[in-house]
Formats: C-alpha cells, sequence, structure tokens
C-alpha cells in the first residue's frame, strides 16, 4: 500500500518538491497544495517556474510576486474542512532581489546606488543562482510570517535538481567578489594586468555597450561591501530552515530510466547533506489495460464491439502498445525500488489530458492521498 502525502506531511510546516524537469512536478507540487488546503489547511504554494505553469494548473490568468488566494468553492464532492485555504504565487526573482537589497542595505544612500548600478540591473533578474537564491529568501520571509500552515515550494526545473541548494552560498561569493575587487584595484597586479591587454577589452566594451565596465563593477561592489555579511547570514537561516524538522523533501520524478536515476540522485543527495526526506511520488505511471474480469478472448470481444476487422488490429495493436509501456513502468519502479530501498511510493497514473484546472488538480487527490485519507 503506497504511502499517503496526508500522513508525509503530519508535522511539517514546509514542503519542498524537487525534481529534474519534465516530470509534472508543478502540477504534482500544485496537486499536493490544493489536496492539503481541502483537508483544512491553510496552504501557500510557490514556484519560480517561468513557463507558467502553475497559473495553468490552478486555472488562474496569472501569478505575481504576491500570493493570491485561489477560490476552491465547488471543487470537490466532498466539503472542505474548516480553516482550508489555497494561496498561490509565482516568484519575481527581480522584484525579490531588490526587496532583499532594501533589507540589506545600511542606508537609503546605499540602496540607491545599488537599485540604479547598471550591473545590478542586468544581474539582478539573470544571475545564475539568483532565481534559486531568491526562491529561498521568499519561502523563509513568507515562513517567517506565520501566516500559513504549509509551505509547497515547486523548485525550478534542472538537470541537478539541488543546484538551488547550493545558491545562496554561490551569490554571496559573487557578491564578496574578492577576485573582483583585488583585479580592480588601482594598483598592484590587478592594475599593471588592467593597463596592458585589458585595457584594450575594456575599451571594446565600452564602444559596443556605451558602458564604462571597470567604473559600474567598481561603483557595484563599493555600494554592496556592506550588505555582505547580510546575505550570509540569511544564507544560513535558510539553511537551517530547510534542515529544520518541519521541512520535508518529496522527490518527483517519471517511470522512465533517466528521471528514474535522477531520483535515486536526488534521494541520496538529500541523505548525504542531512536534509528531511519525505517520500517519493512516481508521476504519469501507465496502467496495464486489462480487459474487464470474465473476458476470455480479448480479440473476440473488441471484434464484437467495434465490427470493422482493419479497426480490431490497430486497436489490439494499441492495446499490445499500453501494455507494454506498463510493463516498462512497471520494471522502472521496480528498479527504483531496489536501488532507493523505498517499498511504498506513490504512484500516480498517466492522465487522459493535461491537467491545467483545479478539477484536474483533485482528481489527482485519490492516487497522492488514498481513498479517504484525511
Amino acid at each position: 500500500m503506497s504511502e499517503s502525502v496526508a500522513k508525509l506531511l503530519a508535522g511539517r510546516s514546509i514542503c519542498v518538491c524537487a525534481g529534474s524537469g519534465g516530470v509534472g512536478k508543478t502540477t504534482t507540487a500544485a496537486a499536493v497544495a490544493t489536496g492539503m488546503a481541502i483537508r483544512g489547511k491553510r496552504v501557500a504554494v510557490l514556484t519560480i517556474d517561468p513557463a507558467k505553469r502553475l497559473a495553468d494548473s490552478l486555472g488562474l490568468d496569472e501569478l505575481g510576486n504576491e500570493e493570491r488566494r485561489v477560490d476552491l468553492s465547488g471543487i470537490s464532492e466532498e466539503p472542505i474542512e474548516a480553516g482550508g485555504e489555497l494561496w498561490a504565487m509565482m516568484l519575481d526573482p527581480k522584484a525579490t532581489f531588490d526587496d532583499v537589497v532594501a533589507r540589506h542595505a545600511p542606508d537609503e544612500q546605499a540602496k540607491q546606488r545599488i537599485l540604479g548600478n547598471r550591473i545590478y540591473q542586468q544581474i539582478s533578474g539573470a544571475l545564475a543562482g539568483s532565481q534559486e537564491y531568491m526562491a529561498m529568501e521568499k519561502l523563509y520571509e513568507i515562513h517567517e510570517r506565520g501566516e500559513y500552515d504549509l509551505l509547497v515550494l515547486d523548485t525550478p526545473p534542472s538537470r541537478n535538481a539541488l543546484d538551488f541548494l547550493d545558491a545562496p552560498r554561490r551569490l554571496v561569493q559573487f557578491i564578496d567578489g574578492r577576485s573582483l575587487r583585488l583585479f580592480l584595484r588601482p594598483a598592484g597586479i590587478g592594475a599593471r594586468f588592467a593597463s596592458r591587454g585589458a585595457s584594450v577589452v575594456f575599451s571594446v566594451l565600452r564602444r559596443v555597450t556605451g558602458l564604462n565596465l571597470i567604473e559600474d563593477l567598481s561603483e557595484f561592489f563599493a555600494a554592496t561591501s556592506g550588505m555582505v555579511g547580510g546575505f550570509r547570514e540569511r544564507a544560513e537561516r535558510v539553511n537551517q530552515l530547510l534542515a529544520d524538522e518541519g521541512t520535508t523533501f518529496l522527490v518527483i520524478c517519471g517511470p522512465a530510466g533517466e528521471p528514474i536515476d535522477e531520483a535515486v540522485y536526488l534521494r541520496e543527495k538529500l541523505r548525504e547533506g542531512g536534509l528531511p526526506y519525505g517520500g517519493l511520488i512516481v508521476n504519469r505511471v501507465h496502467a496495464r489495460p486489462d480487459p474487464e474480469p470474465g473476458t476470455k478472448d480479448l480479440g473476440a470481444a473488441v471484434r464484437e464491439a467495434v465490427g470493422d476487422d482493419d479497426l480490431v488490429d490497430r486497436v489490439l495493436a494499441g492495446v499490445e502498445a499500453a501494455r507494454a509501456l506498463a510493463e516498462r513502468d512497471a520494471a522502472n519502479v521496480e528498479d527504483l525500488i531496489d536501488r532507493t530501498g523505498e517499498p511504498d511510493p506513490i504512484l500516480v497514473p498517466e492522465q487522459p489530458d493535461e491537467v491545467h484546472d483545479l478539477a484536474g488538480l483533485v482528481a489527482l487527490g485519490p492516487h497522492l492521498f488514498g481513498e479517504g485519507a484525511g
């Protein structure tokens, strides 16, 4: 018997959905959040997915950088338990980065220098790791407000789905910028290098871009010099929150080979990092197309129902193809169980249609939560 998501999240205030891209992770995160809201929790689900699939899954036109309440009325045959609410947001890394600068800047003048700096304006939405770091910042900020029973984070699609855990360190290293600070000093090795070949490079860049790169970099690092400690301290708090017993990671994968490999890798990395692991969800599993009980001859049954021999052959070929897919998926799930030692992953079957509204998310509930799971 598979686990229930409700059981895995009992006593938890943060659920991080991790997994490689293309496995339905965003939809699963939205379905988990919806199911928990139906079960009486005040839930907020956050995504940094630029494709806006979370808004689509929730049947919304758009989401912004602040939580937006989702109307749950009439979505379930069962009444929503008292207190149940669903909120959602899609992170705007640039806006969140600006908020972080405003929080950590030593004074108003420093804040304006940073926000107006052309280097900052370029990197604040595009710097490697900035999206992931800002997701962690937003998660921490909302958690500290204490307004929700559960936060569900949909992590970014990535070949290494745990890159976001390293984002705070990488961003702090960049802002610290010790090697670049040395390079930009007016004296020493950096200055001699800059006065030779580098000056030619910067001269070309200035003509092409219209930017004085040296001046802008110097201004950026000078303005952010007083913020490194604040960034580092916040990053440590975020890491502590992710490792807290109130947090859990759900690893989501598909039933094919590469997503299975990624799930095994993620589970091992979570264990190595001392991060709280909750369980496995295998999404889009093909069900075996077995005939109804009592059907002895499938071909005869199809021929009786259809009548056309050519169509019968095509139907039977389709059944065999579906059976082969189901057998492949079953073998891959067994491989996953053997490699992880986890006997009861949650299996979510392939849906006949794309999930693009709340009704579709609710339809996933019995597979994620089990019949009658509360």
